[in-house]
């Protein structure tokens, strides 16, 4: 498969932020943790625009929980600049997503820095658990897992 064809097949979203103040250091730079926070909103809106919430999700007692999570940073952001995160499925096994983010500056096209997530499905008790059925068949999975796949 070509990158093109890849890209075409890879459920993406593009989230546009911009950096507020209280995100920020003493130096007006955004706060290295608060990245992560824009990845997790990123997320969500990814899962909301393929027609799913995590509100769904919990209701059917799946919760999705941050196994991994890894982020190189490449340039600092600034307070009031604009930020696009582009967010892509990676992978999904029958228990786990695995997402990929780049964090670019709008103005710029800079690239802001580069991460990865890996998401656990549980039971409200913590206990692994498979996918819900719903969102395990839903097109936007770069490969679905299989019935019965390990996670």
């Amino acid at each position: 498969m070509t990158e093109k064809e890849r890209s075409a097949a890879t459920p993406s979203i593009t989230w546009r932020v911009r950096v507020r103040y209280a995100e920020t250091d003493a130096m007006g730079l955004l706060h290295h943790a608060n990245y992560f926070v824009y990845f997790e909103e990123a997320r969500t809106e990814c899962l909301r625009q393929f027609g799913f919430s995590y509100r769904e999700l919990e209701e059917r007692g799946a919760y999705l929980v941050v196994a991994q999570a890894a982020c190189t940073y490449r340039a600092p952001a600034r307070y009031d600049e604009v930020l696009l995160i582009h967010t892509t499925v990676e992978r999904v096994t029958a228990a786990r997503i695995e997402h990929s983010y780049r964090v670019v500056r709008e103005a710029d096209g800079a690239l802001l820095a580069e991460a990865k997530t890996t998401l656990a499905c549980v039971d409200k008790n913590g206990e692994v658990r498979p996918i819900p059925e719903i969102l395990r068949q839903a097109p936007l999975w770069p490969s679905p897992p299989p019935e019965g796949a390990p996670p």
